[in-house]
């Protein structure tokens, strides 16, 4: 694995990663946090991988019939050539509802010639944890295991069941299938069913894409990082994932592996305000509905994350028999940051239902539960913005007065005045006014440094830290306002690396990072843009464009030498900032005199 190399595909109840090969190397059955079916990514000998296999002699290429989540690995050798489309099953049903099953369909399509392959299928049931048995029966192959918790999966295929088992070459010359199912299937499927299958998903993705706003530029990337945030999203619930894996390692060999298949309020929030502004509204309807239930109680405290169907408690344990991604361990189930106090998160909801209720005021049917919940959202802030907090990147030390989640606090109380505006609630402004100046004067008092000229990662501290650069998005600071410029200037100076960006350099629970958390070089692409430096910000974007895998998409981190991509995949962050960065850059020159002016600013 030198890479990682693999595309997703999903159908919003659970995903699956394939390699450039078509090797299926990560799924989890029958939704996003199950235990895994095929963990290879995770352990390369025990791990598990259903693999379409051809002789060396083969080219093999791969992409996305576009506009779509179907994925189309070719295999072609002279004459003899095939293409395998694969995809999870997703459409409107006649009621309205989706049908989307816990099933991966691998729908072989014969072009020419006489083409062989053959197919390794080994499931590892529940994470590779004891014996995975597989049988052949009448209609179908069964794997199943009791060693640890009893599970079991089927494979329905058109091709000879036991060829496929004992991976047997197989010689093409018509179309056929390969269906993993969760569910044992009550009428055996037929080369005609998948068939109809393939083309109504690949409909219902065409008619998503079409509803995606177009731009002047970057159509092609924007949508396919939409397409991957719609596949990170849970129908059932709402929730919105941060990824679909588990403990890809942020650095190769250390311990920064963690669970990413969770909903962490601050990324959800950001992904439906971008995907929102695209132009879907049914994913931001459904996770405003998903923070209603989640808070019953008007003074319940919202947690940084919760599970993708609303669990409190995600109690953090390892996998000490998987070895990890190239090595590296621990393999993680859970995620203890949930107990963590993050301030930020309040501004951040807060700034989505800001911009719901903007966009759909007459239209959003739990408007009173929203602000009820805004309304103890100041509460909470009210009472806790002075404490201290783990911070937007869960420093699992000590907690500080990080100047961000300042921020966002102020932000929360911001929007609710906003909010209490829209809604004719003006007997709660003054109160509210009082608040938001509070805590502007604060941070004005103590974020600032002027020996380093720069807004700094917390009260007091001398250290830099790239997420004070949304202190300008989220409406605290004008990009034309001489401290932000600065801030940028020094944030660049001190943290850009060869044009892309660390969190922050000063040493954490683990040392120094050795990698480029993405999102930080998208966010310092879109303040340079902002404060007047288009040029240079567009050689950065298309630099870092140029560092993604072979289908466009993005993981957590950047490795800052070989610009190999590391952490868990795909990122929702990385993709809902490549989709801001891009729209600003589609949108440019609709105020060409102002970003001069700027420009002239940030140039003395």
């Amino acid at each position: 694995m030198d890479n990682l190399n693999y595309g997703i595909i999903g159908n919003c109840r659970s995903a699956a990663l394939i390699s450039k090969t078509g090797s299926i190397d990560w799924c989890c059955l029958p939704e996003f946090d199950s235990a895994s079916i095929f963990a290879k990514i995770l352990d390369d000998d025990i791990g598990g991988s259903f693999n379409i296999m051809v002789s060396d002699d083969y080219n093999i290429s791969q992409a996305y019939d576009p506009n779509t989540c179907i994925l189309i690995t070719t295999f072609s050798e002279g004459k003899d050539c095939f293409e395998l489309h694969d995809f999870m099953p997703r459409y409107h049903k006649h009621n309205g509802d989706y049908h989307s099953p816990p099933e991966i369909i691998r729908y072989i399509k014969y072009i020419s010639g006489t083409p062989k392959m053959k197919v390794l299928y080994q499931p590892k049931l529940e994470y590779a944890l004891g014996e995975t048995e597989t049988y052949i029966k009448r209609n179908f192959i069964a794997s199943l295991t009791h060693k640890v918790k009893f599970d079991t999966v089927f494979l329905y295929t058109s091709f000879d069941k036991k060829k496929v088992l004992d991976s047997e070459e197989i010689t093409l010359n018509d179309d056929g299938f390969l269906l993993l199912a969760y569910n044992e299937k009550i009428f055996a499927p037929t080369i005609e069913n998948i068939y109809l299958e393939l083309e109504r998903t690949k409909v219902y993705w065409l008619n998503w894409s079409h509803k995606t706003t177009k731009y002047k530029e970057f159509n092609t990337e924007i949508n396919r990082s939409a397409l991957t945030l719609k596949l990170l999203s849970y129908d059932k619930t709402g929730a919105v994932l941060a990824a679909a894996t588990t403990s890809l390692p942020e650095t190769l060999g250390e311990a920064r592996n963690w669970d990413y298949r969770f909903c962490w309020i601050r990324d959800a929030s950001m992904v439906i305000k971008v995907v929102s502004e695209l132009g879907h509204e049914n994913i931001a309807r459904r996770f405003l509905k998903f923070i209603v239930d989640l808070i019953p109680d008007k003074d319940e405290k919202l947690q940084i994350m919760y599970g993708i169907n609303k669990e409190k408690r995600l109690t953090e344990s390892t996998l000490d028999h998987l070895s990890g991604y190239m090595g590296s361990k621990p393999v993680r189930l859970g995620n203890a940051a949930y107990k963590q106090r993050q301030h930020d998160i309040y501004g951040i909801l807060m700034d989505v239902i800001h911009q719901q209720l903007v966009k759909f005021k007459t239209d959003i049917e739990n408007v009173e539960e929203l602000w009820t919940i805004t309304k103890g959202i100041v509460w909470i802030v009210s009472n806790h913005w002075k404490s201290p907090d783990k911070g937007i990147w869960e420093f699992r030390t000590e907690d500080q007065h990080f100047t961000f989640s300042k921020v966002l606090c102020w932000t929360a109380i911001d929007r609710a005045l906003k909010i209490a505006e829209i809604l004719d609630k003006k007997h709660k402004i003054g109160k509210w006014k009082f608040l938001e100046q509070e805590i502007r004067e604060d941070i004005q008092k103590f974020a600032w440094n002027d020996d380093l000229q720069s807004y700094t990662q917390s009260y007091g501290s001398k250290h830099l830290d790239a997420s004070v650069l949304l202190m300008e998005p989220y409406g605290f600071i004008q990009a034309s306002d001489p401290k932000y410029i600065s801030t940028v200037k020094a944030i660049e100076r001190e943290l850009s690396h060869d044009g892309l960006m660390f969190r922050y350099k000063n040493k954490d629970d683990f040392g120094l990072p050795t990698s480029s958390f993405t999102v930080c070089t998208f966010w310092f692409i879109n303040s340079l843009f902002k404060i007047g430096e288009e040029k240079k910000a567009l050689e950065h974007f298309k630099r870092l464009l140029s560092y993604s895998n072979h289908l466009g998409l993005f993981s957590e981190d950047i490795d800052f030498r070989s610009k190999r991509l590391l952490g868990n995949f795909p990122q929702a962050y990385s993709h809902l900032a490549l989709i801001e960065c891009a729209v600003n850059f589609s949108t440019r020159g609709k105020d060409e005199a102002i970003l001069e002016s700027i420009g002239n600013i940030a140039a003395k």
